[in-house]
């Protein structure tokens, strides 16, 4: 009975004092070197580290405990699974530290903002796809640790092909997914960061995974859909390139509204707009109707989040500048009586027939 406990109690201790030292170098590493995340990110595997070490250890002397021997294949069994279980789940950990450590530095080194979004995008997928790898060599190792399953081997790897070829037509959608996923990841369509317009809906891409992209909404709604939607589709995509853009702002304006005391006015308003990038502005007639005409500016900022600062302000400011100052220039319904033609003497005829007068808001008055 002393054996077992000084095998099982002697192989915890072990594990906690290796786990604990570990840990201690870690995390003094860490405090030495501020400039790289890595030791900090390695801290995050000392759990499935410890069962590592304690699953192998018990593992390796197990035998010499003589616990349960009646039970001992199982137990062993269960040990190689827990080995191989928490070794996948290191692996991922590290592999975890080591990608997001490469990633920190080179977004320090890179302050082009659309580049760092197209790598954290790339390392995302990555990861993804070396956590999918990892996870299903562990499932195989711990299925290969069954005779049965060892035994099914040759059969499963004879009809491998026919399964693919059944699995492939089952799984199309899914498929056809995971490659637009990856095509998405190194084809810099669609990256982490980016403002999108898709089926109407304005919002920045918050998400992305092998099989489905996240949009996150102005409202905070988030709106999934299959990635397979960015490469069948069009879609877009306001971040690719430089982030500076253009914007338009409308008014509906009275044919006597002072245009050009309108393009001073959008200058003083722009000066003191800090969202306006000082590249460019304007102010033209586009259209007219029978009872307005359309005044259109142009604004620019670095970026869309700043665009629709400057068109509401822009536009609410212009306004109000209007119904203070101008009122006449406001959109109304014209009430007032046509001006006629003359008559072939020069003389107006009025409303009434009656040749030399004229009718000024429903009043006759004779012509001078």
């Amino acid at each position: 009975m002393i054996r077992p406990l000084i095998v099982v109690g002697g192989s915890v201790v072990i594990t906690l004092v290796i786990g604990w030292a570990t840990d201690l170098l870690l995390r003094k590493a860490d405090e030495r070197h501020h400039e790289t995340p890595l030791w900090g990110l390695l801290r995050r595997g000392r759990i499935p580290y410890q069962l590592v070490l304690c699953a192998a250890l018990l593992r390796g002397s197990y035998d010499q405990a003589r616990l349960l021997e009646s039970h001992q294949a199982g137990i062993g069994r269960t040990l190689t699974l827990v080995l191989i279980g928490s070794a996948a789940w290191l692996v991922i950990r590290i592999a975890a530290a080591v990608v997001e450590t490469t990633y920190t530095r080179y977004a320090r080194a890179h302050r082009d903002a659309a580049r760092v979004r197209r790598v954290r995008t790339q390392v995302t997928l990555i990861m993804r796809v070396v956590s999918a790898i990892v996870g299903v060599v562990a499932v195989a190792a711990m299925l290969l640790t069954f005779p049965a399953f060892r035994a099914a081997g040759a059969s499963l790897l004879a009809s491998a092909g026919i399964l693919g070829i059944v699995a492939g037509v089952a799984a199309q959608s899914t498929l056809s997914n995971l490659f637009a996923g990856l095509q998405i990841a190194f084809g810099d369509m669609v990256r982490i960061g980016d403002t999108v317009v898709v089926d109407g809906e304005w919002g920045t891409v918050e998400e992305i995974t092998l099989t489905f992209l996240t949009v996150r909404t102005w409202d905070e709604r988030r709106i999934t859909m299959p990635v397979s939607y960015f490469t069948s589709k069009p879609f877009e995509n306001w971040s690719r390139g430089t982030p500076q853009m253009t914007g338009i702002v409308f008014w509906h304006v009275d044919h006597t509204a002072p245009v050009e005391t309108m393009r001073e006015k959008l200058r003083d308003i722009l000066r003191e707009c800090p969202a306006w990038d000082g590249r460019a502005y304007g102010l033209d007639v586009t259209d007219t109707t029978p009872n307005t005409m359309q005044v259109r500016a142009l604004v620019t900022a670095k970026d869309a989040d700043d665009l629709w600062t400057v068109r509401v302000k822009v536009r609410e400011q212009m306004i109000r500048w209007l119904a203070d100052e101008h009122p006449y220039a406001l959109p109304r319904v014209n009430t007032a009586d046509a001006v006629l033609p003359p008559s072939r003497d020069g003389a107006r005829i009025s409303p009434d027939g009656v040749p030399g007068q004229r009718r000024y808001h429903g009043a006759s008055r004779p012509e001078r």
